[in-house]
């Protein structure tokens, strides 16, 4: 019963992680908005379309991950009713492959920071200067968030292991 309530609060506090991209989706539709209404410079014109598509990621992935972490919590119960061993074993896999994927994420985000990075610096035009710095703030804003449930899918992971093993499965 254990491994049921430490799986629940992971995905109570993924769905509490989640809305953090919805937040900065809202943040960056008004920073879109704001350029629009308010911007007079050319640069300041450039940021309408690329804040609003960065806007729009964010909202998607915030939405996604927050409706698929929710259902987590009721399916966690019933797939530990159905069979408790299957559940630990699926759980501790998923774990490890997830942790694996952040991996890559932690790889690739910073490339794409610096590619964004070299695009203000090489290409002097006011539209690829708002491409690549509203991407390099959406690629901060996804690895402050990834990075905080990184740390969290890892300490459920220890968890999971730790309940796993203790006692030869008694903890189911």
């Amino acid at each position: 019963m254990e491994i049921l309530k430490v799986a629940q609060e992971w995905a109570r506090a993924e769905v509490f992680s989640t809305r953090f991209f919805i937040i900065f989706a809202i943040l960056f539709f008004a920073a879109s908005a704001g350029f629009w209404q308010l911007g007079k410079t050319e640069l300041a014109k450039a940021y309408v379309i690329p804040l609003l598509v960065a806007g729009v990621l964010l909202m998607t992935i915030g939405l996604g991950l927050f409706f698929t972490n929710k259902s987590r919590i009721n399916q966690f119960e019933k797939a530990y009713q159905r069979d408790a061993i299957a559940f630990s074993t699926s759980e501790i896999a998923r774990t490890e492959s997830t942790l694996k994927e952040y991996t890559v994420v932690f790889k690739v985000v910073p490339v794409i920071i610096i590619v964004a990075a070299l695009l203000i610096i090489f290409i002097n035009t006011p539209t690829w200067r708002a491409i690549g710095i509203t991407t390099i703030a959406m690629m901060i804003v996804i690895l402050l968030v990834d990075g905080t449930a990184h740390a969290r899918m890892e300490a459920y992971a220890k968890q999971l292991i730790t309940l796993v093993n203790q006692d030869g499965n008694s903890q189911l």
